[in-house]
């Protein structure tokens, strides 16, 4: 697996993988130009659309209408580290949701395979090479 990395004129990094070009740059306050998301948003944004495929595929299978169904994703910073120390997803299902499916999206949402690299993190080198 190889994604690309390229810096942009600005404040715009951008990657290149599986045939897409996902485009991230900062805000005006840091700099940018606010024409894509900053990286981080990506991150954080990954985890509740990680939750939200998973939730969709377990509503599919079963025939459970998924247009009114939404995941509300809340974070909480904490000031002295500077990091995100809690995030919570909260599945909002609509009143004719079926009760008996209840605790098993959530078990469905917790097997998003973003949540369990966040659980086992991956090791991460950094090298430079000059070519």
């Amino acid at each position: 697996m190889i994604m690309e990395i390229t810096l942009e004129g600005g404040k715009k990094v951008n990657a290149s993988y599986n045939g897409f070009v996902i485009k991230t740059d900062q805000p005006v306050q840091a700099g940018g130009d606010a024409s894509a998301p900053p990286p981080f948003d990506l991150f954080l944004a990954s985890i509740g659309t990680c939750a939200g495929i998973y939730v969709k595929g377990f509503c599919d299978q079963r025939d459970i209408p998924t247009d009114n169904i939404k995941i509300v994703q809340t974070m909480e910073f904490n000031r002295e580290t500077r990091l995100i120390s809690n995030i919570n997803l909260d599945i909002q299902l609509p009143n004719d949701f079926p009760e008996k499916y209840k605790e098993a999206v959530i078990n469905t949402a917790n097997l998003c395979a973003v949540k369990k690299h966040l659980n086992n993190p991956p090791q991460i080198s950094v090298k430079a090479t000059i070519s």
